[in-house]
């Protein structure tokens, strides 16, 4: 298997076909994770790589070292020429890649794949040393350079969205390849496979219909009677779908969530809930989130029209190239009841949103939103009811988690 270094920094090429566009932005998905960390189908991105490369190390941009260390067993951003002392042949691949695309695993040595949309570096196959010298906003020198014209890398939030289908039908095709017996009073609906793992409990009265793609329910999952669940769709372990839900098509639940009412083309990072009624479609939810009774979002325009969006609150107005773009929520989000999440909108991490108006555009992370009007959230109030959310699933945040919620707090003030 190839060896293989993932990083998570702004690189270009030298020589490159197209111009370098600059850095990626991609807060809140990667607030609290790497980019490779992020769930962008029913696996995180370093999943997917590490099935089919072995991942040797980790490059992470100076503040998510300390969090990504204590996530990982990889040597991170230190001791990758140490890594297996396998022959000096490494391929340094982009953390933001979702999917391991045939173009970055077949490159010759020496030489650099780069994604024509955005100007970046996809990939490069390289010495560790030159591997160990890569520092944010370098250029690499590369023999040659091969361009890649569609788009494979998360630069903006909305992208996980874009990718979204690729992602969990590859995933799915990993996880769901055999189908396992249908427990008795479930109704199973088409021809794609149904795997249900042995922990799992899915009650009677349940239909799953795999019409149009695979459904996945993982271990020790709850799919709760009454509930409906449209392929291609993945339910991960330890989450609960309640009664009478309906979850639709290209939908991935990370672990601990738990979901009600209508949910469609989302993907829940894990440990969120939206545990009542209400639409949530074409959207993504970091870890910790919990969205009131009745919270419901947009996901497609009156006009049916592109949707625009703005990567940073102050940023500038830019097409996504989606008709259906739901809402990109941050972790630790928290709406009141009957809140409403207009098209396109992004929230930052830590927001409590409470409201009467709907959330619209790109919302500051660390926002308490009242009909007082918005200001900052207390950064005290708000480690007091994250960690009380988290306790809830027996969950104690570290001081390296609970120091980068502090840095980010900082950084937006």
């Amino acid at each position: 298997m190839k060896r293989a270094i993932l990083f998570d920094l702004d690189l270009s090429a030298a020589g490159s076909p197209v111009p370098f566009s600059g850095p990626a932005v991609l807060s809140p998905l990667t607030d609290l994770r790497a980019a490779f960390d992020v769930r962008t189908g029913v696996l995180t991105t370093l999943d997917r790589w590490a099935r089919v490369v072995h991942v040797d190390a980790l490059m992470v941009p100076p503040g998510l070292v300390a969090l990504t260390k204590e996530r990982h067993v990889k040597p991170v951003n230190s001791g990758l020429a140490l890594a297996h002392g396998a022959p000096d042949d490494v391929l340094v691949v982009n953390g933001r890649c979702v999917l391991p695309v045939p173009e970055a695993l077949g490159l010759a040595f020496g030489a650099a794949l780069v994604e024509k949309a955005s100007g970046h570096l996809v990939a490069w196959r390289t010495t560790i040393d030159n591997a160990t010298a890569l520092t944010p906003g370098a250029s690499v020198k590369t023999d040659t350079v091969a361009c890649i014209d569609r788009r494979v890398l998360l630069t903006r939030p909305w992208h996980v969205r874009s990718l979204r289908d690729g992602a969990i039908a590859a995933d799915l095709e990993l996880l769901a390849n055999v189908p396992s017996a249908i427990p008795p009073g479930v109704t199973p609906i088409g021809a794609h496979p149904i795997h249900i793992d042995p922990s799992a409990r899915v009650y009677p009265t349940v239909v799953l219909d795999a019409d149009h793609g695979p459904i996945w329910i993982g271990p020790h999952a709850v799919v709760r009677p009454g509930a409906i669940l449209i392929g291609p769709c993945a339910i991960g372990a330890h989450s609960t779908v309640l009664d009478h839900s309906l979850v639709k098509g290209q939908t991935a639940l990370g672990p601990h969530c738990k979901v009600a009412g209508e949910v469609g083309g989302t993907i829940m990072q894990g440990f969120s809930n939206k545990a009542h009624d209400g639409h949530l479609g074409d959207s993504w939810l970091g870890e910790w989130v919990n969205l009131g009774a009745g919270t419901t979002n947009s996901n497609l325009l009156n006009t049916y029209g592109e949707i625009i969006a703005r990567a940073t609150p102050g940023g500038s107005n830019e097409r996504t190239g989606e008709t259906f773009l739901g809402a990109i929520i941050g972790d630790h989000v928290k709406t009141a009841i009957c809140t409403r999440i207009m098209t396109g909108s992004i929230v930052g991490t830590g927001t409590m949103w409470a409201a009467t108006k709907p959330v619209s555009g790109t919302v500051p992370a660390f926002t308490w939103a009242t009909d007082a009007g918005e200001k900052p959230y207390r950064f005290d109030k708000f480690m007091d009811v994250a960690r009380a959310a988290m306790a809830r699933r027996k969950i104690v945040p570290s001081a390296v988690y609970a120091g980068r919620l502090e840095g980010l707090n900082a950084e937006g003030r």
